[in-house]
């Protein structure tokens, strides 16, 4: 590198520090926005005094969270400052919305202990509303908070390279004897979904009943509720040997349990005004 790129990408570095000490300003504290960006201080204050780079990902992350673009931040400080300043909504709407779903979390906190493990959901499904999905929901605990997964496969005996899969994350709260499970399809990003649970008194979770609602994968994208099941299976399974045994079912089969059949019929009821369920 030539002594006048040096000395550029040199100064580049300088306002950066600069730009990411003055976006800092706009929160409470620099741990505060680590913990809001889930990044470890003692790094972060690296990249603050420019004894450190973010990698590219990091500075993605970075910048997204603050509402600017990774080109912007290394701009002088002059400029990218009037930048910003036009931008005041969108970064404290994004505080806002994290703070929001942080106060949930610490509400859910400890509550939901009982609940992590895997299941199996059974549910008709939104794109064949014939068939029974089996998929397999992993709810887990990290960093304090509880996030999930739900991965779906089918048709279930189609060949490895012809199975469609559907991966959805997301976290869960539990709210006033109630689970509520919001996630989105990571490998599309084309729908959220939100699924709420009835909790159980027992002392050892064996199924839970509640109701889904999403969009279907077909062409009109339906937008659809249905009866939804979760049947525990344990703390620590095989997931390989739990997915291959997902996919789409005919309730005719005798492959799915005859009570799950009920809990998730979605006839309508007449004695129920609304589409509801029932707890088991």
């Amino acid at each position: 590198m030539s002594s006048g790129a040096r000395s550029a990408a040199q100064a580049a570095q300088r306002e950066f520090c600069v730009n990411l000490r003055m976006l800092c300003s706009y929160y409470r504290s620099v741990a505060d926005v680590c913990r809001k960006l889930n990044l470890n201080r003692a790094q972060f204050n690296r990249y603050l005094n420019g004894t450190s780079k973010p990698s590219n990902h990091t500075l993605e992350r970075i910048c997204d969270f603050f509402g600017v673009e990774p080109s912007e931040i290394y701009l002088p400080r002059e400029h990218f400052h009037q930048i910003v300043q036009v931008r005041p909504k969108q970064r404290g709407e994004r505080a806002v919305y994290a703070d929001h779903v942080a106060r949930l979390q610490r509400q859910s906190n400890g509550k939901l202990d009982k609940y992590l493990g895997y299941y199996y959901e059974y549910y008709y499904s939104l794109s064949a509303p014939e068939k029974v999905l089996r998929g397999l929901v992993h709810i887990y605990t990290h960093g304090g908070a509880i996030y999930h997964e739900r991965l779906e496969r089918f048709p279930q005996h189609a060949p490895p390279d012809d199975t469609r899969k559907c991966k959805y994350v997301g976290a869960a709260f539990h709210l006033n004897n109630r689970i509520f499970m919001v996630d989105y399809e990571a490998l599309s990003g084309n729908e959220i979904a939100q699924t709420i649970l009835f909790t159980t008194s027992q002392s050892k979770v064996a199924r839970l009943s509640g109701l889904m609602l999403g969009v279907s994968s077909g062409n009109q994208r339906t937008i659809a509720c249905t009866r939804v099941v979760f049947e525990f299976l344990g703390k620590d399974i095989d997931t390989r040997a739990a997915m291959r045994l997902c996919g789409l079912f005919d309730p005719d089969d005798g492959q799915i349990d005859l009570a799950i059949l009920k809990m998730i019929d979605n006839s309508a009821r007449q004695d129920q005004p609304h589409f509801c369920t029932i707890p088991l």
